[in-house]
């Protein structure tokens, strides 16, 4: 981890496996951005290792709703890694009873952890999409 010159930690997130051609790999975050790729996202997204999705409705983990969710069952991924922010906090029920009603696996874990994850993951040639809040 780094410090900024206004005082934000940045952490890098490095790996030395090559990453399948052209994926997707979240390359740093902080408490106020993302970077995939060479791009930079300053609010919620979703990621997958062939599409980054930076016009996903809810601004905040307190938003997210069973109605979201659509955006993420639309790209079909095997597993969810649910980044909440700065800290891990579970969605509301009726999010989880959707994954559950689908078969479909939910990890949630504070932000660095999901942009960790879903690197391996992708690595790993996985079907994984990351939801990833910055708050």
């Amino acid at each position: 981890m780094t410090r900024s010159r206004t005082g934000v930690i940045v952490s890098e997130v490095k790996f030395t496996l090559e990453p399948p051609s052209g994926a997707n790999l979240i390359r740093s975050y902080s408490d106020t951005e993302l970077r995939i790729g060479e791009q930079r996202v300053q609010r919620s997204c979703l990621v997958t290792a062939e599409r980054l999705i930076t016009d996903w409705a809810p601004a905040s983990f307190a938003e997210l709703a069973p109605p979201h969710l659509d955006a993420i069952f639309a790209l079909a991924p095997e597993l969810v890694v649910l980044g909440t922010g700065p800290v891990q906090r579970f969605p509301p029920a009726a999010v989880r009873a959707e994954f559950t009603r689908r078969g479909l696996g939910l990890e949630v874990m504070q932000l660095g952890a999901a942009c960790r994850t879903f690197n391996v993951l992708v690595q790993e040639e996985r079907r994984v999409l990351a939801a990833l809040f910055l708050r």
